[in-house]
């Protein structure tokens, strides 16, 4: 494996690739006009308490007021081990379990909570919230407020998970307060880099009680790093081989921050100065592109038609002018092994989220359905999203989630269609010229008038004064009145007025 992360920095944005021998496997975009909020740290005052809903409406100072649910309040006699959904690589497993307290015991309207984003603003709906603070390091996440050790589930052996525990609970003092939870990536860590990640996040959390105590609501109290350090801090693994950051002072501030926080990575990080285009270069211009259309084209000639939706995502996979070389049954698992592999990469690479339903050829051999879930299992294991995903249906369906923690690719880089509204779709010009002459009868009945002006597109102002002027002739003889057509190059083909003279 040879990953590289390239890092693109302009005064408006800053875009991080993750590249995987030449392949582009995830994109992140941040822009300065509308940075993200997972992770950031809010003074904020309860603004409405829905009973209904177990949940609160809290004003942080945000365009809208973000939402808590009673099940993110950190209750203070909880024994649970709470965990911020948005480190998607710890264990959050209850110790205890018990039923959520009502929301009217926990808030009223105008208390001030501190609070965490754990979801971002997606659509119409405001930021998710939650008052289980946590501050993640390199190799830790602090949880100052819940005094337990966790280890992230992907460390799976359980002899490491034991003396990573040992490890860090040996730095820790009697009088210790907050906990932690073990990261994926502090695997094999030692001593003296456990030591300085706690140095690090004690200095964070001093600096966020210092904000906390001057820092009036709503107001932000701790915002988490750039999306280029950010990428430093959770991505950065043996894996990385190279980082190629394309602004100076950018790649100044990484050098910095890897020397403080983790210096064994710093020597891999340079500056590219090159004349040509950093993302050019590695062809994720192109690839961009490509993640923003609806069919994907496999190697083989099969395809993906990916649909994304408001409510779900499906994604249909077909054989297209793959035909093989043996026989049908051996086709379609071939298509499906193949289709497999390319979902989980462009799950990854659009940032797709949400419920998920993949449509796969359908498939009759017991042990093929078993070859091609096993596949689709392994790909998604590289995905640093949380993915919960059932077994084929009798019907080839797989039903799937992956932890919706920020907008998607296609949200973020496109808004919908002014001309379809998103529909996908337009009417066509004739159900176009048919509505207006049903139109012109309605106002003909309602109003009294000696002649009709329809301003309307070109191409259907073409279409009523062509092929439908019979229709637009039998008309003007039924009402008894003219009725002139004017074509407007503005209006969009459903565009249309009808002006009473």
């Amino acid at each position: 494996m040879s990953e590289e992360l390239l890092i693109n920095v302009t005064p408006q944005e800053i875009r991080v690739a993750l590249v995987d021998n030449g392949v582009l496997q995830e994109l992140q975009i941040e822009r300065s006009s509308h940075r993200g909020l997972v992770g950031n740290i809010y003074k904020g005052v309860v603004r409405r308490v829905l009973p209904g809903m177990q949940a609160a409406f809290i004003d942080v100072g945000l365009e809208r007021t973000a939402f808590l649910h009673a099940a993110d309040i950190q209750e203070e006699d909880t024994d649970e081990v709470p965990i911020n959904e948005g480190e998607t690589d710890v264990e959050a497993r209850p110790v205890v379990q018990h039923e959520t307290r009502s929301v009217s015991s926990l808030l009223r309207e105008g208390q001030e909570v501190l609070v965490q984003v754990i979801k971002d603003p997606v659509g119409s709906k405001g930021a998710r919230l939650s008052t289980r603070i946590t501050l993640p390091g390199r190799y830790l996440v602090y949880m100052p407020f819940v005094p337990r050790i966790g280890v992230s589930s992907r460390i799976e052996i359980p002899e490491e998970r034991g003396r990573l525990k040992d490890v860090l609970k040996a730095l820790l003092p009697p009088e210790e307060t907050g906990g932690f939870i073990i990261r994926t990536l502090a695997e094999g860590v030692e001593e003296a880099d456990f030591r300085s990640d706690l140095e690090f996040l004690r200095r964070l959390w001093q600096s966020v009680l210092e904000q906390l105590q001057q820092g009036k609501a709503p107001q932000v109290i701790h915002e988490d790093l750039n999306l280029a350090l950010r990428v430093m801090r959770d991505v950065m693994s043996g894996d990385i081989q190279r980082v190629r950051i394309d602004s100076r002072e950018t790649f100044e501030a990484a050098r910095q921050f890897c020397s403080e926080v983790i210096p064994e990575v710093a020597d891999r990080i340079e500056h590219y100065a090159g004349e040509r285009p950093l993302f050019d270069l590695y062809n994720v211009e192109d690839e961009i592109e490509r993640a923003l259309q609806s069919r994907v084209t496999l190697k083989s000639g099969a395809y993906l038609v990916i649909d994304q939706t408001e409510a779900l995502t499906t994604i249909d996979v077909n054989t297209g002018a793959f035909v093989g070389r043996r026989n049908q049954e051996e086709t379609i698992l071939k298509t499906n092994l193949e289709a497999a592999a390319a979902i989980a990469r462009q799950l990854r690479l659009r940032n797709i989220g949400g419920m998920i339903i993949i449509d796969f050829i359908d498939m009759e051999d017991e042990e093929h359905k078993r070859r091609v879930q096993r596949a689709l299992e392994k790909a998604l294991q590289s995905d640093h999203t949380r993915c919960t995903i059932t077994q084929i249906s009798a019907l080839g369906l797989v039903e799937m989630t992956r932890k919706r923690t920020r907008e998607s690719l296609r949200q973020i880089l496109c808004e919908p269609c002014p001309y379809c509204h998103g529909r996908g779709f337009m009417k066509t010009a004739e159900t176009i010229c048919y509505e207006i002459l049903r139109e012109i009868v309605r106002e003909t009945r309602a109003y009294p008038a000696e002649r009709f002006i329809v301003l309307a597109s070109p191409q259907v102002g073409e279409k009523l004064l062509d092929e439908e002027s019979t229709s637009l002739a039998a008309l003007e003889e039924f009402i008894g009145r003219p009725i002139r057509v004017q074509g407007e190059p503005t209006y969009t083909q459903e565009q249309y007025d009808i002006i009473l003279m």
